[in-house]
C-alpha cells in the first residue's frame, strides 16, 4: 500500500465509509502498535500514550506525522465502538501489572474454513472438501457438481413433471466449518459452523420448503408466484425473493432472522411478524416464546460471511460459543465469570491464540488442553489495594 492509498484508508476509517476488513486494517495497525506498550502502576498520562502509539499506526500506514490531525477523530471512532483491540492501548492493562497470567496454549489451534458433507437420498455421504472438482452427483434429473471456487451448485440437466416423491438432500458442516451452495432454483445459501440444511434437490414450483439447522446466509432467487421458505425448529420464514441471515441454533436462547433486502414473514407457534430491510425478528424460546422485532446494524449481523466476528455487546460466553463452533474446541468454565461486555471486531481467519490475546486484556484466562479450553476470570483487585500494596 503507498502512502496515497493510506491516505485514502485513513480518511474511509475516520469518515465511516470503511469496509469490515479495512476497519480491521487500520486497527490491526494500532493493536500492532499499542502491544510495543504497557503502563505500570505509577503511568496514568493516557493521552499522551494514546498519542505515541497513534504515532507509530501512522508510520506503519506510510503516513508517518503528515496526517497526526486526524489521531483525534479516529480515536474517538475507536472508542465509540469499542474496539477490543484497542482498549488495550487506552490503558487497561495496566491492571494485570505484577498480576500476571499463564496462558498454557500447549498449540495454536487455527481457524475453521470450507469443510461439509453432503448426505444424499440414498444415504451416500460425500467429503465435498475432499471432492474433486466437477460433478460429483447426478439425481434425478438433477446435477451435483463442485465449482473451481469450491461451491456446491445443483443444475437441472432433465425437465421433469412435479413429483410427489421426497429426493430430500442435507449438506452439514461440522464444528470448524462452512460452505456455499446454490439449490436448484438459483438460490445461494452460505451455511456457518456446526450448520444443517436439508432441501428437495428440484425445489417445488410453488412452495419452495428448506429446512435450517444452526445458522445460514440467504440469497433467495426470485420466481413469481412461487414462495421460498426456512423451516428452524417450530419457527417457519416465508419470502418471495430476498436476502436475510438466520441464526437458529440450539445452544442460543433466541432465534434470529435479520432481512437486507426483500420482506421476510416470521412465524412461531404464538405469533408472526414481517420485517423490512435492516430490521430483525427475535424469537427468544428461554423467556417466554417471545417474539419481537427491531432495528438492527445489518452489516454486524452478517459480518460472519465476511470473515468476522463483530461483538456489540456480547459478554465472554456468547463470544465463546461462536469460538468453540468455529475452532471445533469444547469450552469449560472455571469459577465466576465477568458480564463485562465486549465490542468490536476479529478477523474469522485468525488463530485461536491471537483470539485469545484480546480477550484476555480483561482478566479473562485461558488453558488449554488438547480441543478442551478452560475458562476464568482473574478478578482485579481494587484500586486501593494496589496502591496500597506499592
Amino acid at each position: 500500500m503507498n502512502r496515497d492509498q493510506a491516505k485514502e484508508l485513513i480518511e474511509r476509517y475516520n469518515e465511516g465509509l470503511a469496509t469490515a476488513e479495512e476497519r480491521s486494517w487500520v486497527e490491526n495497525w494500532y493493536l500492532d502498535e499499542s502491544l510495543k506498550y504497557q503502563l505500570s502502576d505509577k503511568e496514568s498520562n493516557f493521552l499522551d500514550l494514546k498519542d505515541e502509539i497513534w504515532t507509530g499506526t501512522l508510520e506503519k500506514s506510510g503516513l508517518g506525522m503528515r496526517t497526526v490531525t486526524k489521531r483525534l477523530q479516529l480515536w474517538s471512532r475507536i472508542v465509540a465502538a469499542a474496539v477490543i483491540l484497542i482498549i488495550f492501548a487506552a490503558g487497561l492493562y495496566f491492571y494485570n501489572a505484577g498480576n500476571p497470567q499463564s496462558n498454557a496454549l500447549a498449540a495454536d489451534i487455527a481457524p475453521g474454513g470450507n469443510k461439509a458433507i453432503l448426505t444424499l437420498a440414498n444415504g451416500q455421504k460425500i467429503v465435498l472438501n475432499d471432492a474433486a472438482k466437477g460433478e460429483i452427483s447426478k439425481q434425478s434429473g438433477i446435477s451435483v457438481s463442485k465449482s473451481k471456487d469450491g461451491e456446491l451448485i445443483y443444475s437441472v440437466v432433465e425437465a421433469k413433471e412435479e413429483s410427489t416423491e421426497n429426493t430430500l438432500n442435507t449438506i452439514s458442516t461440522p464444528k470448524g466449518g462452512q460452505y456455499t451452495i446454490m439449490l436448484s432454483d438459483g438460490t445461494k445459501v452460505m451455511l456457518n459452523s456446526a450448520s444443517s440444511l436439508t432441501f428437495p434437490t428440484a425445489l417445488n414450483r410453488n412452495d419452495r420448503l428448506v429446512e435450517l439447522n444452526g445458522e445460514a446466509y440467504f440469497e433467495v432467487a426470485k420466481h413469481k408466484n412461487s414462495r421460498f421458505r426456512v423451516i428452524s425448529g417450530q419457527q417457519t420464514i416465508e419470502v418471495l425473493g430476498t436476502h436475510f441471515n438466520v441464526n437458529a441454533y440450539a445452544d442460543e436462547e433466541a432465534i434470529k432472522t435479520t432481512l437486507l433486502e426483500g420482506a421476510v414473514k416470521v412465524s412461531t407457534p404464538a405469533a408472526a411478524t414481517t420485517i423490512e430491510p435492516g430490521e430483525q425478528a427475535v424469537w427468544n424460546r428461554a423467556r417466554g416464546n417471545t417474539l419481537f422485532k427491531h432495528q438492527v446494524n445489518t452489516d454486524q449481523e452478517t459480518a460472519w460471511i465476511n470473515g468476522v466476528f463483530s461483538f456489540d455487546g456480547d459478554d465472554i460466553k456468547s463470544i465463546m460459543r461462536q469460538v468453540s463452533r468455529w475452532y471445533d474446541v469444547d469450552v469449560i468454565y472455571v469459577g465466576p465469570i465477568s458480564e463485562e461486555k465486549y465490542y468490536g471486531e476479529i478477523f474469522r481467519n485468525s488463530k485461536l491464540s491471537e483470539v485469545f490475546r484480546i480477550l484476555k486484556i480483561d482478566n479473562v484466562h485461558f488453558d488449554v488442553a488438547g480441543k478442551t479450553i478452560k475458562v476464568s476470570y482473574n478478578q482485579r483487585p481494587p484500586v486501593s489495594d494496589r496502591q496500597n500494596n506499592k
